[in-house]
C-alpha cells in the first residue's frame, strides 16, 4: 500500500470522526421544564412564507450548524404583585385592589410561537414587568363595568372576569394566567366600610329583636316593657345609622361631581387605546381566517382519504367474515352428518348383536327340547309359569273387603249352602291355568294334567209318592240371617 493511499485513508477516518462529533454536539434535548427555540433557517409555513423559529417542548432535535441556532425559554412561574389603587368603578368610585397573579410561558402551540416571537432573549424581570403593565389595564377595565356591590360581595363573578379578560391579553405575548388572588378591596370614601356597618347593625338589631321576643315568651308583662324598650333603642339606632348613610352618600356626591372631570378624561383614553386594540384585533383574526381555511382543505382532503380506506378496508372484512362463517357452517353440517351417521351405526351394531345373543339362545334351547320348537316353547311357558301365576295373585291381592253379608237361607244346590257357593264364585273368578294356555293358543302339557270334559248328571230314581211326601220338609219360620265378615 502506498504513502498516498494510507494519507487519503487517514483523512476519510478523521473526516467521518468529524461529522459523528458535530452530530453529536449537534442533536439538542429539550428539558420538561424549558422550551427550546430554534431560529434560522428553519422551514416555510403553509401558505409559503418562511417561519421565524420552531419551538419544541420535551424532546430533542437535530440543530444545523451555521444555518441554525437555539435558545431557551424559562417555564418557572412568577409571581406578579400588583397593587392597584385608585381604580375608578362604574359607580364613579374609586377604590384600591391589592392582589397577586401568578403567570407563566404558555406551551399551547399558537402561544407558544407568540412567546419565541415577543420574549425570546428577555430576562425574567423584563418578561414579570411587561406581564404587570398588561394585568394594571385589563384590571381597571374590568372594575369600571362592575358596581362595588358586584366586587365585593360576587368575588367569583369579579375574578372570572378579571382572568378572562387578563388571560386573553397575555396569550398575544406567549403567556398564560396560572392564578388570581385579590387579598382586600377598599375605598376612599368608606362607602363598602359602610356597607359593612349597615350590614352589621342590620344584624345586631335581629339578634336584639330575637332576644326580645323570646324574654317576652318567659314572662309577659317584663316581656312587653322589654320589648317597648328594645324597639325604641333599635329605631333610634336605626336613624342615627341612616343619618350617617345619608351624610356619607352626600360626601360621595361631591366627590363625584369633582372627579367627573377625569373621568371624561379617562373615558377618551380608553376609548383610544380600545380602538387601536380593535384594529390589532381585526388584523390577527384576518391572518387567523386565512390560516384556518387552508387548515380546513388539508383536514377536508385527509378525512376523505381516511373514510374511503376505511370503507374498503371494512368491505374486505365483511367479505372474509362472510367467507368464514360459511366455512364454519359448513363444516359444523358435516360434523353433525358424520356425529347422527356414527349414533345410528353403533345403535344398529347394538341391536344386531342383541338379536344374535337372542337367537343362539332360542337356538340352544330348541337343541336342549330335543329340536322341537314346540317343547322348546313349552319349557319356556314353564319357566314364566311362576311369574304368570304371581301376576293373577296380584290382580286381586289389592282388593279390600272390609265387610260381606250373606243372608243364607240354608242348604243350597248340591247340598252347599250359599255361604259356601258364593266364596267358591269368588276363587272360581281367578283365571285357571287351563283357560291361561287356552288363550295364548296352547295346550297344558300332559305332565300338568289333562282337561276332563262334563260329566253326565246321574239318573235318579223318581221317588214314591208316600217317601216324597215323607222326605218334603216341614214348615220352617222364616230365614234368619247369617252374618259373616
Amino acid at each position: 500500500m502506498s504513502i498516498e493511499s494510507l494519507i487519503l485513508i487517514v483523512v476519510i477516518v478523521v473526516l467521518a470522526f468529524m461529522c459523528l462529533l458535530i452530530f453529536l454536539t449537534r442533536y439538542k434535548k429539550c428539558p420538561s421544564d424549558r422550551i427550546m427555540v430554534i431560529y434560522g433557517k428553519v422551514g416555510q409555513n403553509t401558505d409559503g412564507t418562511n417561519r421565524t423559529s420552531k419551538c419544541i417542548h420535551g424532546g430533542a432535535a437535530f440543530v444545523w450548524p451555521v444555518i441554525q441556532a437555539y435558545q431557551y425559554l424559562d417555564l418557572t412561574p412568577l409571581s406578579i404583585q400588583v397593587d392597584l389603587k385608585n381604580a375608578l368603578s362604574r359607580q364613579n368610585i374609586r377604590i384600591d385592589v391589592p392582589s397577586i397573579f401568578t403567570v407563566g410561558i404558555s406551551t399551547e402551540q399558537g402561544v407558544m410561537q407568540n412567546a419565541a416571537e415577543r420574549l425570546l432573549g428577555l430576562a425574567m424581570s423584563e418578561v414579570q414587568e411587561l406581564a404587570k403593565d398588561i394585568i394594571f389595564g385589563q384590571l381597571r377595565l374590568v372594575i369600571a363595568t362592575m358596581d362595588i356591590e358586584e366586587i365585593n360581595t360576587d368575588r367569583d363573578k369579579f375574578l372570572e372576569a378579571v382572568s378572562r379578560n387578563v388571560e386573553s391579553e397575555l396569550k398575544k405575548i406567549g403567556l398564560r394566567l396560572i392564578n388570581v388572588n385579590v387579598t382586600d378591596i377598599s375605598d376612599e370614601s368608606g362607602y363598602i366600610t359602610a356597607l359593612g356597618k349597615e350590614a352589621a347593625a342590620k344584624a345586631i338589631n335581629d339578634a336584639k329583636k330575637s332576644v326580645a321576643e323570646k324574654v317576652r315568651d318567659g314572662s309577659i308583662g317584663e316581656a312587653n316593657a322589654q320589648r317597648d324598650q328594645r324597639v325604641e333603642v333599635a329605631t333610634a339606632n336605626s336613624k342615627a345609622i341612616t343619618g350617617e348613610n345619608t351624610a356619607k352618600i352626600e360626601i360621595a356626591q361631591s366627590d363625584a361631581a369633582r372627579r367627573e372631570k377625569e373621568a371624561e378624561a379617562m373615558r377618551l383614553a380608553t376609548a383610544a387605546e380600545k380602538v387601536q386594540s380593535a384594529k390589532a384585533l381585526e388584523e390577527a383574526y384576518a391572518a387567523e381566517k386565512e390560516a384556518e381555511l387552508a387548515r380546513s382543505a388539508r383536514e377536508k382532503a385527509t378525512l376523505e382519504a381516511d373514510v374511503i380506506v376505511k370503507a374498503e378496508i371494512q368491505k374486505r372484512q365483511i367479505e372474509l367474515a362472510a367467507e368464514a362463517e360459511a366455512e364454519r357452517l359448513r363444516r359444523q353440517a358435516a360434523g353433525e352428518a358424520d356425529a347422527i351417521y356414527a349414533k345410528m351405526e353403533a345403535e344398529a351394531r347394538g341391536m344386531q348383536e342383541i338379536l344374535k345373543k337372542q337367537a343362539a339362545g332360542f337356538a340352544d334351547i330348541v337343541d336342549a327340547a330335543g329340536g322341537s320348537a314346540k317343547d322348546a316353547l313349552m319349557l319356556m311357558l314353564a319357566d314364566k309359569m311362576e311369574n304368570l301365576m304371581k301376576v293373577q295373585v296380584e290382580a286381586i291381592r289389592d282388593l279390600k273387603i272390609d265387610k260381606v253379608t250373606v243372608w243364607d237361607s240354608g242348604e243350597g244346590k248340591d247340598g252347599k249352602s250359599s255361604t259356601a257357593n258364593f266364596l267358591s264364585g269368588l276363587m272360581k273368578s281367578i283365571p285357571p291355568m287351563n283357560e291361561i294356555f287356552e288363550m295364548a293358543g296352547m295346550e297344558l302339557p300332559e305332565f300338568l294334567g289333562k282337561k276332563i270334559g262334563p260329566k253326565e248328571p246321574p239318573k235318579l230314581e223318581e221317588p214314591k209318592a208316600d217317601a216324597a211326601q215323607e222326605a218334603m220338609p216341614k214348615e220352617a219360620g222364616p230365614e234368619e240371617p247369617q252374618e259373616n265378615k
